[in-house]
């Protein structure tokens, strides 16, 4: 058994009660997803600690019944999707008790400033995103990878078993797509 399927196995028990495999799983994937929550520190301006966002991330994946897990990219998958979710709450959350929850045009650079994206724009990014879904789910997968999680071009095709150019040329796609969207929106 390799180590993706191991942990693969592991996170699965852990959702079906074992405790023993919860431990062992986040032995596993906290050094990971710490790294992804660091990273997303730096991108976006949030009040969260990466410590912190990786223990709201840890509670969302495991509480509750959820279906079983196909490999480790599912398990990325759904945790950047977590993450976003954290960071679009806090940041609506935010939003609405300074303005009101108004939404303004937010732009989408190549990479996410070091000053970090400010709340309206990760609420802008999330509509259009929402939006992309709705198109192409997969492009939207990959946004969420990127932003949300700051997984690497690199990262994100091993994990979809894909060449990194054919992630880099869906990532234009999914970029030029939010921009319109985005553009629209702020019209």
């Amino acid at each position: 058994m390799n180590a993706g399927e191991n942990l693969t196995q592991l996170i699965n028990d852990a959702r079906a009660g074992d405790h023993r495999a919860s431990e062992r799983a986040l032995e596993l994937i906290y050094a990971r997803l710490k790294a992804m929550a660091s990273n997303i520190q730096r991108q976006h301006a949030h009040t969260l600690s990466p410590t912190a966002l990786v223990h709201e991330s840890y509670l969302r994946l495991f509480q509750g019944v959820q279906p079983p897990l196909n490999d480790r990219q599912h398990f990325f998958r759904l945790a950047a999707r977590a993450m976003r979710q954290i960071l679009v709450d806090r940041a609506r959350e935010r939003a609405s008790l300074k303005r009101g929850g108004d939404l303004v045009r937010a732009e989408l650079p190549e990479q996410l400033s070091q000053d970090g994206a400010s709340e309206e724009d990760i609420l802008a990014i999330d509509q259009a995103l929402a939006a992309l879904a709705r198109r192409d789910p997969e492009l939207a997968e990959l946004t969420e990878q990127r932003y949300f999680a700051g997984l690497s071009f690199e990262e994100i095709a091993d994990y979809r078993g894909v060449s990194e150019r054919s992630v880099r040329r869906d990532w234009e796609t999914a970029r030029a797509f939010l921009l319109k969207i985005m553009g629209e929106a702020g019209r």
